[in-house]
């Protein structure tokens, strides 16, 4: 008898529509066959199946059964078959008789007594199960939950493999998982950081502010206790909160690598991911046999900081080159090619220097202009094209120190930057899908009608341009940061203070080692 199970296989963040099919009844062996393009994981399955299905009071086949997942082409991974194809053994020897069994897309992982544990992409398969016009999922526990955030859908949440047969046979009644997205769901939840803790470094609060506003890259270049690092943890704290849609893609993206059922929840608060210097360029922007999210993906709609940027491998940052202007990275394997968003902020911070005191009036500079000018050398000038605004951090005097007036507040900070942010919005309202509404993001022609300049303007760019010899990517930076800080300021030209503040932006790019 054939017998016929939908589910889904995971590659990268989506899923797509798998069928298994399982036959028996042919003359053999009774051992089962697995054949579709499956991983040796997969098909080490079939022996938690069979004890599953035994040790919940079923009979196993005695002839031959063979089971396909197709399509053929697509590669099958992980243990999320595994109760889709113990159903399907049980109805090809008709030991149940589902009534409900085509409306729905199933996944799963068995244990050897027959309950089921969560499988990561929940809501994944929730996106697939709508596009394939199911009425519904059968997933585990923690799976149902994320899947269940998808509108139009009935996710019921199944323990056990004997209770999806109950289900499917209209033997108990089971009540779907309520979808427990509300307003309440984008309530940032308060962890203590503010702003307010920030001692002095003015300058760079005001860069941070304006990187903020319009997602753009920064650079802190300071020595050590400077508080860059500071700065950059409380970064996510002045952001505007996160819309549904936003919410849903970083919950796919932590959902698809398995960090949720890790226990890493997606709270209301933006992504800051901060990878150790160690870290490979694949657990940079994803990948291995079968491709999926890396740290630049996971801090999709918030920030990626790169702490002692010099000390990362040149080549594990080199790549990041091509998804800082992108938004997003494809990553090609045999096992298939799969694009990953990366809509993220980068924020870095390094030393001025390898003992890190240059410029320090406390601390003498041990290193000579040859070790300086190497340690700086570690950033190519194309990435460092790409980080809109440098800006320097230096040592913090004893007053400032002492200093016992709070500094202002991230929720101040919070609103002018959700002003500027709503501004931008209305401004490119018009832009593709899936294109951040951002300064940072604008294209050529978007610049042109955006960031138009006098011609008293254009000169004073076109000087600094040739004193600080800056590329073309340097120039249209300049002019994105000079249309935030418009925005900042409520103007809807830019003004010669806004271009002449974006040009001093640009620290790394000036001669000399300071």
């Amino acid at each position: 008898m054939l017998s016929t199970v939908h589910s889904g296989a995971l590659m990268g963040i989506e899923a797509w529509p798998v069928t298994v099919e399982v036959t028996t009844g042919e003359c053999g062996e009774p051992n089962p066959v697995v054949v579709g393009m499956a991983s040796t994981a997969v098909k080490e399955s079939k022996d938690r199946v069979w004890a599953a299905i035994a040790n919940s009071q079923y009979t196993l086949p005695v002839k031959r059964t063979v089971i396909n997942l197709a399509p053929g082409h697509l590669r099958k991974e992980g243990a999320l078959y595994d109760l889709p194809i113990a159903l399907g053994v049980l109805q090809a020897t008709d030991q149940i008789h589902p009534q409900r069994l085509e409306e729905f897309l199933v996944a799963g992982e068995l244990s050897l007594s027959g309950e089921l544990r969560p499988v990561k992409g929940g809501l994944a398969m929730g996106v697939c199960a709508r596009d394939e016009g199911k009425k519904g999922l059968l997933l585990p526990p923690k799976t149902a939950a994320e899947a269940a955030l998808i509108s139009g859908l009935e996710v019921y949440e199944m323990e056990s493999m004997d209770a999806a047969c109950a289900f499917l046979e209209g033997r108990h009644a089971f009540k779907p998982v309520v979808n427990r997205f509300n307003g309440e769901a984008l309530t940032v939840p308060g962890d203590g950081t503010d702003f307010s803790d920030v001692k002095g470094q003015h300058a760079v609060r005001r860069a941070v502010e304006v990187a903020a506003a319009g997602a753009h890259n920064l650079l802190m270049l300071g020595p050590p206790g400077s508080g860059k690092s500071m700065m950059a943890k409380r970064i996510p704290t002045i952001l505007p909160s996160l819309k549904e849609h936003e919410y849903l893609d970083i919950l796919r993206i932590y959902s698809a690598s398995g960090k949720t059922l890790n226990g890493e929840a997606v709270t209301a608060a933006r992504p800051f991911r901060s990878p150790h210097h160690t870290i490979s360029d694949v657990g940079l922007i994803g990948g291995g046999m079968i491709p999926g999210p890396g740290e630049i993906s996971l801090a999709h709609h918030g920030v990626l900081f790169l702490d002692e940027l010099p000390e990362f491998k040149r080549g594990v940052l080199e790549v990041m080159r091509q998804p800082l202007e992108d938004g997003q990275v494809t990553i090609a394997r045999s096992a298939g090619r799969i694009t990953l968003p990366a809509a993220f902020m980068l924020v870095t911070a390094m030393n001025p220097c390898p003992c890190g005191y240059l410029g320090d009036p406390r601390h003498a500079c041990s290193c000579s202009a040859m070790q300086i000018q190497r340690y700086r050398s570690r950033i190519s000038g194309p990435l460092l094209d790409r980080i809109d605004i440098h800006v320097e951090a230096p040592a913090l005097s004893i007053e400032e120190l002492r200093q016992k007036e709070p500094g202002e507040a991230s929720m101040a900070i919070r609103d002018r930057v959700a002003t500027a942010r709503d501004r931008q919005l209305h401004r490119f309202v018009d832009s593709p899908p899936g294109i951040p509404r951002v300064n940072a993001a604008m294209g050529h022609a978007q610049i042109r009608r955006a960031c138009a300049l006098t011609q008293e303007q254009g000169d004073l760019l076109q000087q600094a341009m040739k004193r600080l010899k800056l590329s073309a990517r340097a120039y249209d930076r300049i002019l994105k940061v000079s249309r935030t800080i418009a925005d900042l300021e409520g103007s809807e030209k830019i003004a010669t203070p806004h271009l002449m503040e974006a040009i001093q932006y640009r620290a790394l790019d000036r001669d000399g080692t300071s």
